[in-house]
């Protein structure tokens, strides 16, 4: 007897079987993708193990240049390899012992970037909280102006922050880089996204219960948007980490540069020191990343509200 039925087992089974191949098609384009994305950085951290008559051997062409300051016509095509012949440990060597002026410039990447991160997310905090308790029409017109701001790449501003800085009398210090990056509009617009999904009944029940506005704040804002702290925390880092045009307007003086500016000043006959640079500048965002990659998956797939 005949089944007329929508779904037959012969239909079931074609089914699974156009969706097992969906599955590994899907698999096989993110695994060409990712080997994609992750070949920089995995050249460069073998490489920087290499010897630098090694490095000088497969690219020595790209850099080389004339006494007259020209290029060199490269007529050969460069040696990408992943594998050393003899691995080395010379250039982290002159990296962190010999050469002072790498961890010099490390440092000050990490003081611009620490407090920004900090403060940013504390100003971060407060102001959307005030966003999503208060109403009014000043209160929309102030958020809408956050949002216009959020929008504008950094170099559209760049500008006016040269001349306040230059009327505070702060450039060329530390002040020109953190005061606009800890009043960033970008965290505020986040996190003010995810505290107006709080549940107003969560919020009111606890004014029936007398918590006031800090208690609120402490125990019902900010544990609700932990995951969104973490996902914001993360990008502010990597942004901050990897500055390029702040130092390079608003600071004068070479000793005040972070790591990312210094990078692309090493000079062409250094091509090892460059690799091994590169790979403990990576350290501190893979670091950071992989210690809160749980918590920005769950900032950015989290819809709010209380979970259950």
């Amino acid at each position: 007897m005949k089944r007329f039925g929508k779904y037959t087992p012969a239909k079931k089974s074609h089914k699974k079987i156009k969706e097992r191949i969906r599955i590994i098609l899907l698999t096989v384009i993110a695994c060409f993708f990712a080997i994609l994305f992750l070949f920089p950085t995995v050249l460069t951290i073998t490489n920087s193990f290499m010897t630098e008559t090694e490095i000088a051997a497969n690219y020595g062409n790209v850099f080389e240049r004339t006494d007259s300051g020209g290029k060199v016509f490269i007529s050969e095509m460069v040696n990408l390899k992943f594998i050393p012949d003899k691995v080395s440990l010379q250039q982290y060597i002159t990296v962190l012992l010999k050469s002072p002026d790498y961890l010099f410039k490390f440092w000050n990447s990490m003081i611009y970037t620490v407090p920004i991160l900090i403060f940013q997310l504390v100003v971060a905090l407060l102001a959307s909280y005030a966003f999503m308790r208060f109403k009014g029409r000043l209160k929309e017109m102030v958020f809408f102006i956050y949002i216009i701001l959020t929008l504008m790449p950094y170099q559209v501003t760049l500008v006016p922050n040269f001349l306040v800085s230059e009327w505070l009398g702060i450039m060329d210090t530390r002040w020109a880089i953190w005061l606009p990056g800890i009043f960033s509009p970008f965290a505020v617009y986040l996190l003010t996204k995810y505290m107006k999904r709080i549940p107003a009944s969560v919020i009111e029940a606890a004014r029936i219960d007398g918590a006031g506005e800090w208690q609120i704040f402490r125990y019902i804002g900010i544990p609700l948007c932990k995951g969104a702290l973490y996902s914001v925390g993360i990008l502010i880092f990597i942004d901050f980490w990897n500055m390029v045009e702040q130092p390079l307007i608003l600071l004068i003086n070479d000793e005040t540069h972070p790591l990312s500016i210094f990078l692309s000043k090493i000079n062409q006959g250094e091509i090892g020191l460059a690799f091994a640079v590169a790979t403990i500048y990576m350290v501190p965002s893979l670091l950071v990343f992989l210690y809160g990659e749980d918590y920005l998956v769950e900032g950015i797939t989290y819809q709010g509200g209380v979970k259950g």
